[in-house]
């Protein structure tokens, strides 16, 4: 990053001679969006109205700076946390995408739209007429349930459908199917428009871990379906943000932290990272060689905040914490000087008088960058460039 033209350095020799211990070591200082700042190639003005006004010492090394000559703007060192970030490309979509399968055998009558939400006991689609109704539960249905089955998980599973969705006050809900369970199947069936024969099975009802979105359809209108063929593609209800992230960035992303997403209007929210995958995919690009692949890990973030809408890939832009130092003294990056023999320094400004203070430099964030020097302590004014 060039110098603007009302910049100067400074010589090391006019802080403390030529070859002075208090030489500020050549360093270099990574910006967040990318630039590089080397040292030598930096010198921020300290004077305002396009006039600098480094201080220098006299050939008797004694202080040479008129009142006048003072910067106009001085900013505050402080202590506290910088945080250098990065800057990924992500999508907003929805979490735990899945196929579903039509137990029943048939035309599809109905099918949802996509981005269709539904929940308990509301059709997934109708074949022949009749609902293939979605409950709540983990276990598929992988046999028949009727009075006289072996007592299993999968029996109080439906039962505790029935009870949610206002079925079978004399029931117990346990794992054995007993004669109140079936006049609870019953009544249901009734109010489904289904035979009412007692008796569930995978014709009649999927199980979801809960509320599905309707990603896909694939039984459309009129097609055929049978068992094990996919019916509809379905994700979870919750807005995330998804990053395929290049696997040579890994080590920024981590569970549970802390994030920041900007959405498509500008608008920012936050989020935190819920998961980070273990395999690295390959992802070949339109421009580069088959044997050119780059390897991205994939990258979950849950959102919070409004206005996050409800597009579906919808691109953001991720901003992740890349490095932290805690409990330092920053400065803001303006007040830089550059050194002509290499490093940096800043102007301190004490009363009517300054100094400048050679600086080693660490982390860069949020428009400040932490800074060790002799001296230097919190609540100290520092020259910046002027406006």
């Amino acid at each position: 990053m060039s110098a603007p033209s009302d910049f100067r350095e400074v010589s090391a020799r006019d802080v403390g001679g030529a070859g002075s211990e208090h030489a500020a070591p050549a360093g270099r200082l990574r910006g967040r969006r990318g630039y590089l700042v080397t040292a030598g190639a930096l010198a921020v003005a300290v004077g305002g109205g396009g006039t600098a006004a480094a201080f220098v010492m006299n050939d008797q090394g004694e202080p040479a700076k008129p009142a006048s000559a003072l910067p106009n703007a001085t900013a505050t060192i402080t202590r506290g946390d910088v945080v250098d970030t990065e800057s990924v490309d992500g999508n907003l979509t929805y979490a735990d995408e899945r196929t579903i399968s039509a137990g029943a055998t048939g035309t599809v009558t109905w099918a949802p739209e996509e981005g269709t939400r539904i929940t308990r006991g509301k059709p997934l689609l109708k074949v022949d007429g009749k609902p293939v109704t979605l409950m709540y539960g983990s276990l598929p249905f992988y046999r028949s349930l009727r009075q006289g089955v072996d007592d299993g998980t999968d029996v109080e599973q439906l039962e505790r459908n029935l009870r949610a969705l206002g079925y079978g006050d004399d029931m117990t809900v346990d794992e054995s199917f007993t004669a109140a369970t079936a006049e609870a199947v019953k009544d249901w069936q009734d109010d489904m428009g289904l035979p009412e024969t007692g008796a569930v099975d995978a014709s009649q009802v999927v199980c979801q871990p809960g509320a599905v979105r309707v990603s896909a359809v694939k039984a459309t209108l009129g097609s055929r379906v049978g068992p094990g063929g996919a019916a509809l593609t379905v994700t979870g209800t919750e807005r995330i943000v998804h990053v395929d992230l290049d696997a040579t960035k890994q080590t920024i992303a981590k569970e549970g932290a802390a994030v920041t997403v900007e959405l498509p209007d500008g608008n920012r929210v936050k989020g935190r990272i819920t998961e980070v995958g273990t395999v690295a995919k390959a992802s070949n690009t339109d421009n580069q060689d088959p044997g050119d692949d780059s390897y991205t890990v994939g990258v979950d973030i849950k959102v919070s905040g409004k206005g996050i809408g409800r597009l579906d890939q919808a691109p953001v832009t991720v901003e992740m914490e890349s490095e932290r130092s805690e409990n330092v003294l920053s400065v803001p990056i303006e007040a830089l000087l550059g050194l002509r023999e290499g490093g940096f320094g800043v102007e301190v400004v004490e009363g009517g008088t300054s100094r400048i203070v050679p600086i080693e430099l660490g982390t860069y964030g949020g428009g400040r960058v932490e800074v060790t020097g002799s001296g230097l302590r919190e609540g100290m004014k520092v020259g910046v460039a002027g406006q």
